[in-house]
C-alpha cells in the first residue's frame, strides 16, 4: 500500500455507512495531494442487502474505471458477509483484511479461511453505537484503516472530520465521529 496506487474494497449491507466511508477516505487522499476514486457498485437499494463499494488512491491520475478485483485493502462492515459471500475474491496473498467483529483475528481466521493475507478486527459497531449513538460502523473503520496502513494519521482525520462533519452536523455528532475514530485506532488487533 506505499505503492503508487492503493485500492480498496468495502463490503457492507445497505445502511452501514460504506459508500460514505469509502468518500472519506477519497477526501482525505485528496488533502494530501492525492488522486482518487470513489465509487459503489449498485443492485438492489435497500437496507441490509450486501454492498460493495471501492475507493482508490494513486500519486499519480487513475486511468483505470473498473471496479476493483484485486483490492491491497478489503474492508467488512458486516462480519455475516464474511460466510455469505467470498470477500477476499481477487485480493492478493499480502492483502489486509480488516473485518468488523468483536472477535479477534485469530478466532475469525479459525472460522474462513483468509490465506496468508494479513486479518484484522475491530468492534466498529459496538464503538459506534457507544460514541455515536448509532449502529453504524463507517467512521470506526475509516480509523482502523489508519491504524493498518498509516495512510492518514488521527490528527488528519479529526481535523478533516470536524471540517466536512462541522458542516453539516451538531457538535457532538462531530465530537462522537471522532472519538469513534481514535477508538477504533487504538481498537484494532492484528
Amino acid at each position: 500500500m506505499s505503492g503508487t496506487l492503493t485500492e480498496i474494497r468495502w463490503h457492507a449491507r445497505g445502511g452501514q455507512g460504506a459508500v460514505t466511508a469509502a468518500k472519506m477516505v477519497a477526501e482525505l487522499a485528496v488533502e494530501r495531494g492525492k488522486h482518487f476514486q470513489a465509487f459503489p457498485e449498485y443492485g438492489p437499494e435497500r437496507s441490509g442487502a450486501p454492498i460493495v463499494a471501492f475507493t482508490r488512491i494513486s500519486n499519480e491520475p487513475i486511468q483505470i474505471y473498473s471496479p476493483i478485483e484485486h483490492p491491497d485493502l478489503v474492508l467488512v462492515l458486516d462480519a455475516t458477509l464474511v460466510a455469505a459471500i467470498d470477500v477476499t475474491e481477487g485480493a492478493p496473498d499480502d492483502a489486509v483484511v480488516i473485518v468488523n467483529t468483536d472477535q479477534s483475528p485469530a478466532a475469525i481466521t479459525a472460522e474462513m479461511d483468509f490465506g496468508s493475507r494479513r486479518v484484522m478486527t475491530v468492534a466498529a459497531t459496538k464503538i459506534a453505537e457507544e460514541t455515536i449513538g448509532k449502529r453504524i460502523p463507517n467512521t470506526p473503520m475509516v480509523g482502523a484503516i489508519a491504524k493498518a496502513t498509516g495512510m492518514f494519521t488521527l490528527d488528519e482525520i479529526e481535523e478533516h472530520m470536524r471540517e466536512s462533519f462541522g458542516k453539516k452536523f451538531s457538535q457532538k455528532v462531530v465530537d462522537g465521529n471522532v472519538e469513534a475514530v481514535r477508538r477504533a485506532y487504538n481498537e484494532v488487533q492484528g
